[in-house]
């Protein structure tokens, strides 16, 4: 499987930043080779993006959508709008959408059902609080994340990503050490028992994205703020990977 290499602007960017960004990413990562490197913006710098990533190395991700493909859902988005930009990738269960947002597996659920079968890619984020990893609980958070994540949509596994992001890196300057984020991957494949592309994501930078995929059971990363610099972005996307 290619590395992954995912930035998500977050709420952050306006069109007119967006555009000046993803132009200057361009020219700095210059030539991709055997890696998928994905852009997320906010929704309203989707379009303004995907114009001028069309025909390049980026592919286009957007941060969350709806269940339902139309309706009475008002501040929501349609993943049908999504596709119909050109949009391919989609984040479902980050856990700033878990924690802050409310979301429940449940709903997760019915987001991952639908973006598999509308044609998304679904970027299905787990992980665990700094307070579940204390009490050891990491293992049986992640579990019961994927169990009532997929469920009724396993035989279709292959078509998504799985993100690991520790609740207590994400934004925090603190990073799970190679080891322990590799443990967590292994477990999740374990579970998952199909191939599938697993990214990790906790203040990825590009001082320590080239030792964490450097771990075999990491195929990538989700990069939070690192993602806003071109500069910094571009020097992830080209770290050596063993």
């Amino acid at each position: 499987m290619e590395p992954v290499i995912a930035g998500n602007w977050k709420m952050n960017k306006d069109p007119a930043e967006s555009r000046a960004l993803v132009q200057q990413l361009l020219a700095d990562i210059g030539e991709v080779k055997e890696r998928i490197v994905i852009i997320v913006p906010p929704f309203t710098s989707l379009l303004h993006v995907a114009e001028i990533a069309r025909n390049t190395c980026l592919k286009i991700g957007a941060q969350n959508m709806h269940w339902e493909r139309s309706g009475a859902f008002t501040g929501e988005i349609s993943g049908l709008f999504l596709t119909s930009i050109g949009v391919e990738y989609v984040l479902i269960g980050h856990s700033e959408r878990r924690h802050i947002m409310g979301e429940t597996d449940e709903m997760l659920n019915r987001k991952l059902k639908t973006a598999l079968d509308i044609g998304l890619i679904s970027i299905f984020c787990v992980g665990e609080t700094e307070q579940e990893r204390v009490q050891n609980r990491t293992e049986e958070v992640i579990l019961r994340q994927l169990e009532n994540g997929l469920k009724g949509i396993e035989p279709e596994v292959h078509k998504m990503i799985v993100a690991y992001e520790p609740v207590w890196a994400i934004g925090t300057g603190k990073t799970a050490t190679p080891e322990q984020a590799g443990a967590v991957h292994a477990f999740i494949r374990k579970h998952l028992k199909k191939p599938c592309t697993i990214l990790y994501g906790g203040s990825v930078n590009p001082d320590n994205a080239e030792v964490i995929m450097a771990q075999k059971e990491i195929d990538g990363v989700l990069v939070g703020g690192a993602s806003l610099k071109p500069e910094s972005f571009a020097r992830i996307v080209h770290v050596t990977i063993p």
